[in-house]
């Protein structure tokens, strides 16, 4: 296969969903099966807060947030136009309250200093851009006491282990055409986040296995949270 660069390929992600479901869901879950464990209370109340989730895809989650959690904002991220495009088709009347933003994550948390109360990824950007450059890039977007969540698989799909050091795996997706294509996505041992977490600054670091449930495609649940560097 062909390694392709684009963000568009996340152009199918999704799309079927959304063509049946347009509701705000009235739960969110860390875990992979999104039916179980813990839910928004990882990230505090978020009353009156400055939240953004990083790569939020069809913004299902932020809608959430926004809806039942009152914060001030919720920015859902996206470096993907087609999901981008379907999150302002489901909820683009969310607005203010939930701003749909089109960029690069790790771009948009450097140019926004010290704009963040609470960052989170479930499952989304933290996965699938180098931590070497996200994190650092998240802590300098980060209020003091601001709090960093994210949840990322705790082995491969297939089963097999989790890199033991900052390695990224290629994983098949299609072009907006339906060709095959490969993209990055870090699937990493506790210890590697932890210290990468450090590196960045962060404190406060935890971290909680969410087991796996009977589904399809069962996997471990690796949840992480982290403190801004000055707390």
């Amino acid at each position: 296969m062909t390694r392709v660069t684009t963000t568009d390929l996340w152009h199918h992600y999704g799309r079927a969903r959304a063509a049946q479901d347009r509701a705000v869901p009235d739960s969110f879950h860390w875990a992979w099966d999104q039916q179980a464990g813990p839910g928004p209370e990882v990230l505090g109340d978020l009353t009156g807060k400055t939240v953004a989730d990083l790569g939020a895809g069809a913004a299902r989650h932020a809608a959430h947030l926004a809806v039942h959690h009152a914060p001030d904002r919720v920015d859902a991220v996206d470096a993907s136009p087609a999901q981008h495009g379907l999150a302002t088709t489901l909820y683009a009347d969310l607005a203010p309250r939930l701003h749909l933003v089109h960029a690069d994550v790790v771009a948009h948390l450097r140019a926004h200093p010290g704009a963040y109360d609470v960052l989170y990824s479930n499952f989304g950007a933290v996965d699938f851009t180098d931590p070497r450059e996200l994190l650092p890039a998240a802590a300098h977007a980060l209020r003091p006491g601001g709090r960093l969540a994210f949840s990322t698989l705790a082995h491969y799909l297939s089963g097999q282990p989790a890199q033991p050091d900052v390695t990224a795996a290629e994983v098949p997706a299609k072009t907006p055409e339906g060709e095959s294509a490969t993209l990055h996505r870090w699937v990493l041992r506790k210890h590697v986040w932890t210290d990468l977490l450090n590196q960045a600054g962060f404190t406060d670091i935890h971290t909680e296995e969410l087991p796996a449930t009977n589904g399809p495609r069962p996997a471990t649940t690796l949840l992480i949270t982290a403190g801004h560097p000055t707390t």
